[in-house]
């Protein structure tokens, strides 16, 4: 077994409760961890062998540009889609974070983990 990790995705996108979220937008950090049995691929050296982390990361772009109200509803849909397209993946983790979300005070960020 091994892990592909996918770490510091960023995307501008118009995701949240309140109006003025979903108009003006906000900057959003992905992190992503795929289990998966690399054994097939360390030995054949065939991307067919393995999972495409470049197929990943277009999967969460795509979900990322749909508007959601919560994180929850976004890394759901994200851990659903890859699921859909990827073979051979065991778990799936993804952390999706806010940055400087609307809360009435200095907050660097807000994060939801998600795991299949």
């Amino acid at each position: 077994m091994g892990f592909i990790e996918i770490e510091g995705m960023e995307f501008y996108a118009y995701h949240g409760h309140y109006k003025e979220e979903q108009i003006v937008g906000n900057r959003f950090l992905v992190d992503l961890k795929i289990e998966t049995d690399c054994r097939k691929a360390a030995e054949s050296d065939k991307i067919e062998d393995a999972v495409n982390y470049q197929t990943a990361y277009k999967i969460i772009k795509s979900e990322m540009q749909k508007k959601s109200n919560l994180l929850e509803n976004i890394a759901g849909r994200i851990l659903h889609a890859l699921y859909k397209n990827l073979d051979n993946i065991k778990s799936v983790s993804i952390k999706l974070s806010k940055m400087n979300p609307p809360m009435g005070g200095k907050i660097k960020k807000v994060s939801i983990t998600m795991t299949k």
